[in-house]
């Protein structure tokens, strides 16, 4: 197997260093195609251009070899690091690459204060106090929360709204709070509470339950029959919780990372136990350019999941999985490091953990095999979409616009893009509408067409090969003159009416053709891609619409005004006494303000007014 013509690998092995260090693969534009690791540089690299032995995968990515970079460092550990660094900069196709998304959320209680705080956190952790997770979505830290609140009473309250309290609020009514910002709690019972929430979420329930029921007898024998009941009600609600559990016995905080392979194809479970409680899981579909085997994949997710940086999981003190993974002992020092404790990843487990990593592994083949007939069924209807337009290829790419507004406030459009994988986020598109008519939306969606080709015209993106337009033939045929001004040709254009009864299933396509529009008569599987494709479009388009409205309306019209920064706001809104007394002011009151000048009020009044 050899090599692209334009690099001599031979001479390049000869002289490359057998010391640990990182290799990168460049196309012949220079472009970054795989980072890897390697103890033995010159080992490892030589890998890639023997005779024969080679995966398909491998040998089309040597073809693609325009150069290749090295990097040495003092360690493996080093390289291992240097190595997830490099993927998370250059994001590389032959890479596994997971989403870099928002860090894991947390539950952060806020032990340095008299009375603690229980809270969501998600973020970098600056603030001094425990930190409870992570977990894996914020609907299971809510979920938790929620169980804390009503079982124990621990304040959520952000600690302004505690500060300024003069009475108690509606949480201490419904009895979710014990008010301790009036004083309605003394601080050693609130504390009491707190290491009961506590213990709970470290993952000790039986001991919790076990001071529960001391504390319950003790109340009973001192016929204190109120505090007593309030126990008894706090043991029934933690049995409820244990019995909602997936596996009630076993102990100790691990990751389970279960991985499953089917053709190009994988998912990769993870089950979240802390203190043998399963708090949630979390499923992953990263592409798998190189992977061959389950065992592969875990070698390159593992570090993935846990050297991400800041969006990165806290690795708990084992991370049990489905393969051996042949880096296992480089991973565990490193992540050792990081975390400044020991960490283990084991393979072969027994008793509970081997019935949570068999839950994993069974989770991760159903939802592969969910996931290749879903795509399966995506791929057939964009054929279908193809027949039904007579195109002579299958559609690969597919387009939608659609525009939103209030009354012609705040106009938005969106852009979504679909493949035979589903939705292609990374390519997603909003533009925010100015300087139309409010409310004209044939103006808004010409606007957003020209922004949108002209650029991809320019080689900053792929042409569709359908475009989808949400809004029937007025907005079709506005589509078709903008498409051909800017020359962009071999695109199918489709407009979308909904019908007079606007009900899923009943739109009205229209195809746009050299000789005018037709109608097009859709098959069911062609309506369900186009519906989702136009759901998506729309959704796209209201969020970027509600956030641009609202951050108009969070926004004083006195901001962007030339010469007028905070402190003349401030002076200005005190002057008059508020926002509107100084809409409504000419420019002479406005230069009655003792740093505001003629000038300065004439700008002021000019921006006020649109003039």
């Amino acid at each position: 197997m050899s090599s692209s013509a334009s690099f001599d690998s031979k001479a390049f092995l000869k002289q490359l260093t057998q010391r640990p260090g990182i290799y990168q693969m460049l196309d012949a534009e220079g472009k970054v195609l795989y980072v890897g690791k390697a103890k033995n540089l010159r080992k490892r690299v030589s890998s890639y251009f023997r005779e024969s032995g080679l995966a398909p995968k491998t040998r089309a990515l040597v073809s693609r070899i325009g150069g290749v970079e090295v990097t040495v460092t003092e360690t493996e550990a080093e390289a291992l690091i240097l190595e997830q660094n490099l993927i998370k900069q250059y994001r590389p196709p032959y890479n596994i690459l997971l989403r870099d998304d928002k860090s894991y959320p947390y539950i952060f209680l806020s032990d340095r204060d008299q009375f603690p705080r229980l809270g969501f956190y998600r973020g970098m952790k600056k603030r001094k106090g425990t930190y409870f997770g992570p977990f894996p979505s914020v609907q299971a830290v809510r979920e938790t929360l929620s169980f804390l609140q009503k079982t124990f009473r621990v304040r959520q309250c952000e600690d302004s709204f505690f500060r300024n309290r003069s009475r108690p609020c509606l949480q201490y009514q419904i009895k979710r709070c014990t008010a301790p910002c009036v004083g309605l709690v003394d601080e050693q019972d609130y504390q009491r509470d707190v290491k009961h929430s506590r213990l709970f979420l470290d993952g000790t329930a039986d001991s919790l339950m076990g001071v529960l029921e001391q504390q319950m007898e003790q109340a009973s024998a001192q016929l204190a029959f109120e505090r007593a009941a309030e126990l008894r009600d706090q043991i029934a609600s933690l049995r409820k919780v244990q019995a909602q559990q997936v596996i009630e016995s076993g102990s100790g905080n691990c990751d389970v990372v279960a991985a499953a392979m089917e053709g190009d194809h994988c998912c990769v479970h993870v089950l979240y136990v802390r203190g043998g409680r399963i708090l949630g899981s979390r499923s992953y579909h990263p592409k798998v350019p190189l992977a061959t085997t389950a065992a592969e994949l875990l070698a390159d997710f593992v570090p993935q999941l846990y050297l991400r940086g800041r969006g990165a999981a806290d690795p708990p003190e084992e991370i049990v999985v489905n393969g051996e993974i042949s880096d296992s002992d480089l991973i565990q020092q490193v992540l050792s490091q990081q975390v400044g404790r020991r960490l283990h990843i084991k393979h072969q487990v027994r008793g509970t953990r081997a019935r949570w990593l068999e839950l994993a592994t069974r989770t991760a083949a159903e939802n592969l095999s969910g996931r290749v007939a879903a795509l399966a069924s995506l791929s057939s209807r964009f054929e279908t979409l193809g027949g039904m337009l007579e195109l002579e290829d299958v559609p690969q790419r597919v387009e939608c616009f659609d525009i939103s507004h209030s009354s012609g406030e705040a106009t938005v459009a969106s852009c979504v893009v679909f493949d035979h994988s589903g939705p292609v986020k990374s390519d997603y598109r909003r533009f925010n509408i100015d300087g139309i008519t409010p409310g004209d939306d044939y103006a808004a969606m010409a606007q957003a067409l020209k922004r949108r080709y002209t650029r991809i015209q320019k080689g900053e993106g792929k042409l569709p090969d359908v475009l989808f337009i949400d809004g029937g033939k007025g907005q079709m045929h506005k589509a078709a003159d903008i498409l051909a001004e800017l020359g962009v040709v071999g695109v199918a254009l489709v407009g979308i009416a909904k019908g007079v009864t606007r009900k899923p299933g009943l739109e009205t396509l229209y195809l746009a053709t050299d000789e005018g529009d037709r109608e097009l008569a859709a098959e069911q599987s062609v309506l369900h891609l186009i519906q989702q494709v136009r759901d998506e479009a729309h959704r796209f388009a209201i969020t970027g619409h509600k956030q641009r409205r609202d951050k108009k309306r969070r926004t004083s019209p006195l901001e962007g005004i030339p010469g007028i920064g905070p402190k003349r706001r401030r002076e200005l809104l005190k002057f008059f006494g508020g926002l509107q007394q100084v809409q409504q002011a000419s420019v002479a009151d406005l230069a009655r303000v003792p740093t505001v000048s003629r000038k300065l009020a004439e700008t002021i009044y000019s921006a006020l007014h649109n003039e």
